[in-house]
């Protein structure tokens, strides 16, 4: 799983990057409707959730009493029929942001994601542990993990649907 994993969260990631690169800071910056997201603020969002589920991964490997949930159906993250409102936790401001600081800040998440992910020795354990997740409750760590770039993949599409209507 584990070169799975970072070949997935490359790729996407690689993806993700394509579709603003290039973009100039209007563009990067401008919402459509007051609903809507900028693409800085998409950007914003998978930063904040990578941060955030890293936290989540890590504070369930750290329960002692840690139970093994079963497995959701994290497939579903991809899929932009099923609205989904952020957490307030994971919500972007509106910082006017360039495309040099968006990718500081991706790189930021991934780079403290993979840190704690490559010491991790016996990667098996994420399947044995648990945390509540806000939409799919509780859920095994190394679903959280899938997570990532399943849910980076949802705002690509997100990314696509509003540059196609700048």
């Amino acid at each position: 799983m584990h070169l799975d994993v970072v070949e997935n969260l490359t790729a996407t990631r690689k993806k993700l990057l394509h579709e603003i690169s290039g973009l100039s800071d209007e563009k990067l910056n401008k919402k459509l409707d007051e609903d809507t997201w900028s693409l800085a603020q998409v950007c914003h969002h998978l930063y904040l959730s990578e941060s955030v589920f890293t936290q989540a991964i890590i504070y369930g490997l750290s329960k002692s009493n840690g139970r093994k949930a079963e497995p959701v159906p994290v497939q579903l993250a991809a899929d932009r029929s099923q609205k989904a409102k952020a957490p307030e936790i994971v919500a972007p401001g509106d910082d006017h942001l360039d495309y040099q600081q968006i990718k500081e800040l991706l790189n930021k998440s991934r780079n403290l994601f993979l840190e704690f992910y490559n010491q991790l020795e016996d990667k098996s354990i994420l399947a044995e542990k648990s945390t509540k997740h806000p939409i799919f409750g509780y859920m095994p760590l190394d679903q959280w993990v899938e997570l990532i770039y399943l849910h980076e993949e949802r705002h690509i599409k997100q990314i696509k649907e509003i540059k196609s209507q700048l």
